[in-house]
């Protein structure tokens, strides 16, 4: 993590690209991981996902290079940030690269998004993993 107004998280997965990518982009692998929404990779594609207490956010994806970058607004209207996934093949599985960038930090609410969701981005990718190990190949 930095002290800019962005959170740079990575994380090795043991999976290939492909199963990365999948559980980024499919719905249903999205919600065990995260939060449900109808993500699908395809520029201009508006979601929203259920953040459970706060609330659902809009997005809408912005870039997307198939197993490899995945970019999208993320609550727009509110927080008005950036989440990109990076997608880097590495031996026989996948460095996941994770930037969540735009934070106001001279909001109350951006400093607290921000502090918050960096404490709690790697406890997502951990999660991230752990439904990765248990779904079949």
């Amino acid at each position: 993590m930095t002290a800019s107004n962005e959170i740079n998280c990575e994380k090795f997965l043991p999976h290939a690209p492909s199963a990365v990518w999948a559980a980024l982009t499919d719905p249903a692998l999205h919600a065990r991981w995260w939060a449900a929404g109808d993500v699908k990779p395809l520029v201009g594609h508006r979601f929203t996902l259920d953040m459970g207490a706060w609330g659902s956010q809009p997005c809408e994806v912005t870039e997307v290079e198939p197993e490899r970058l995945l970019s999208y607004r993320f609550a727009e209207g509110t927080l008005d940030t950036t989440i990109t996934w990076r997608l880097v093949p590495e031996g026989r599985g996948t460095r996941l690269f994770l930037t969540h960038a735009g934070f106001d930090l001279d909001s109350p609410l951006g400093r607290q998004a921000h502090d918050g969701m960096g404490h709690g981005w790697p406890h997502v990718l951990a999660h991230l993993g752990t439904v990765l190990d248990e779904t079949p190949a």
